[in-house]
């Protein structure tokens, strides 16, 4: 996916707002895959995205949370964690298709259907400039600021 343009999307938001990649022109945007609201890993990601938040707007970059849970249960987590960004639910799995996150994995010895932690950064024309994948949560905000601050 890198140096693609991104695949457009449009997906409801938490704050009653859309995730529209067409609308996002001129900004850097971080769209980071995580598997479900208020497990451990995805906690500890959302905070440190959370905290490096004020960094990622002085690049001039927007994030952006997608997971497959409800509208619902991304209100309630982003309100738990005081996430000042705002967090797409993709039920239809139409952005993890998309983005290819959608992986089998071992979950307490079984095989399941999950969504890949993975991290994509659009420039500000849209276009996939950075991409991670199984991703381990703990420090990658930082190495992903790291990145959008190399950006142009």
């Amino acid at each position: 996916m890198r140096d693609q343009p991104a695949p457009s999307l449009d997906l409801p938001a938490t704050s009653g707002k859309t995730l529209s990649t067409a609308q996002r022109a001129g900004k850097k945007l971080v769209l980071y895959f995580y598997p479900k609201d208020s497990t451990p890993g995805c906690t500890t990601e959302a905070q440190q995205f959370r905290d490096l938040h004020a960094e990622f707007e002085k690049a001039g970059c927007e994030i952006v949370g997608i997971s497959r849970d409800s509208l619902k249960s991304h209100d309630n987590f982003k309100a738990k964690q005081e996430l000042p960004f705002e967090l797409a639910s993709d039920a239809e799995e139409t952005a993890c298709a998309a983005f290819d996150v959608i992986k089998m994995k071992n979950l307490y010895g079984k095989q399941v259907r999950g969504i890949e932690r993975s991290t994509f950064v659009l420039d500000a024309d849209g276009v996939v400039r950075g991409e991670w994948r199984k991703v381990k949560a703990d420090g990658h905000a930082r190495e992903v600021l790291d990145f959008v601050n190399t950006l142009k």
